[in-house]
């Protein structure tokens, strides 16, 4: 039930613990860096900015960033994956939409597709979340490679590290 508006209690916070056991919640205040440090390479002008690393579920939230055109990867999620075009667009050759700017794409489990970007984009951000795995394949289904949330961890340690950040400024996104 919403609370009475004329209850004087209603900009008062809640007053008892939170549970022991409760993880921190995560705020990050520019989604969208200044500093290009914090972006983790993937591919040739591709990046990804971890948001959310949950080692617990096995998903994680990012933005993807892509300064190229052309294919990027051909994939198969075996679990639902979500996005939101924040700039750009770019489709899947194996459908006939694309996704433009402040475009959601929910891509359902055992889904297939090649993502493409257009040749007159720039560049792209979108915010995914994916939850499992990205199973890279050929044309034919043949497994090319993988990532998780724990490749994605590996990563962004070696590049923190490598840049200046540390290998530990990637554990204020693991949950």
């Amino acid at each position: 039930m919403p609370d009475d508006p004329s209850n004087s209690d209603q900009r008062v916070p809640y007053q008892l613990p939170m549970p022991p056991d409760a993880q921190a919640e995560i705020v990050v205040p520019s989604a969208i860096p200044e500093d290009d440090r914090v972006w983790v390479p993937q591919a040739e002008g591709v990046l990804f900015r971890p948001l959310c690393l949950n080692v617990s579920q096995g998903y994680w939230m990012n933005l993807l960033k892509v300064t190229r055109s052309g294919v990027l990867s051909r994939h198969r999620h075996p679990n639902p994956v979500h996005g939101f075009v924040l700039k750009g667009r770019w489709s899947y050759l194996e459908h006939d939409w694309e996704a433009t700017e402040g475009s959601y794409v929910y891509e359902p489990p055992g889904e297939t597709h090649t993502l493409v970007v257009p040749d007159d984009v720039d560049e792209m951000i979108t915010y995914f979340q994916v939850n499992g795995v990205m199973y890279y394949v050929d044309p034919y289904g043949n497994h090319t490679g993988y990532e998780d949330v724990f490749t994605k961890i590996e990563n962004c340690r070696a590049h923190y590290e490598k840049n200046g950040l540390g290998s530990s400024y990637v554990d204020q996104f693991i949950r």
